[in-house]
């Protein structure tokens, strides 16, 4: 009996780990959502991410079944996080210039009032939520059952390793997006980086999509096997550094201003 709860201990340090990762991603969409805003709105605006990413999460959570099982929901989630993160590449990358010289910002400046920042916050946590529950579930269903029965269709122990994981993940995002507001203003560079995240854990969701029964364009397992596990998290960490140590170049246009 100790030593299952020894591999419960151990997949939830290992799952505490796997969400503040991906916390980390949805704060740092948090605040590149609402960093157009005034600085009253945009904490404002942060604010209703942070809960509504709370209420998301703890709904999935009791929706495990029906996430799970649901292909149309994941494929959902994957189609807005690809949309979301191209079109904010394709805009910085190929958008015309204005008067200002810098690319894009017309298309972002539309639609940026607090009510609709609000719900394309609302959009991108619940696509975060459904990736995070499904790597919660997927992580957890590796367990041995425990002696404490079943809740919500799951087995007791393994309800209480997710659930304790997403909390632990909805802490980190509390105090990691105002933390990204103030990074995003020293390293501008950050944002386009937050976006090809966004569409890389995209890409994740629409690989778990296409591995569903239902669809079986990918064996079944692939979305968790050791390979594919290591591609995305090697991918999403050379994303990162590669954003991490990009020239500023807005930063250095308002300092030549």
């Amino acid at each position: 009996m100790e030593s299952i709860w020894l591999e419960y201990a151990w997949a939830l340090l290992i799952l505490i780990g796997l969400e503040g990762l991906l916390s980390a991603d949805n704060a740092l969409v948090l605040a590149v959502i609402a960093k157009n805003l005034p600085d009253e709105q945009k904490k404002k605006a942060i604010n209703y991410g942070i809960i509504m990413a709370f209420v998301f999460r703890f709904g999935a959570l009791f929706a495990i079944s029906f996430i799970a099982n649901v292909w149309q929901v994941q494929a959902i989630g994957a189609a807005y996080l690809l949309y979301l993160g191209f079109k904010h590449i394709i805009q910085s990358r190929f958008g015309k210039k204005n008067e200002n010289g810098h690319k894009g910002d017309k298309e972002a400046s539309k639609g940026s009032g607090f009510w609709p920042t609000v719900g394309k916050i609302a959009l991108a946590d619940l696509a975060f939520a459904i990736d995070s529950i499904l790597a919660a579930v997927a992580l957890a269903l590796g367990l041995p059952d425990s002696p404490l029965g079943e809740f919500g269709g799951m087995d007791g122990g393994k309800f209480i390793v997710v659930l304790l994981g997403g909390i632990a993940g909805l802490i980190l995002i509390k105090f990691a997006a105002a933390w990204f507001v103030k990074l995003l203003g020293q390293r501008p560079a950050l944002e386009t980086t937050a976006y090809a995240i966004v569409a890389w854990v995209g890409v994740k969701l629409a690989v778990i999509t296409l591995a569903h029964e239902d669809i079986g364009a990918l064996d079944h397992d692939f979305p968790h096997s050791t390979g594919w596990t290591f591609v995305f998290y090697a991918v999403l960490v050379a994303i990162a550094l590669i954003g991490w140590f990009a020239p500023n170049n807005k930063q250095v246009k308002v300092e030549q201003t």
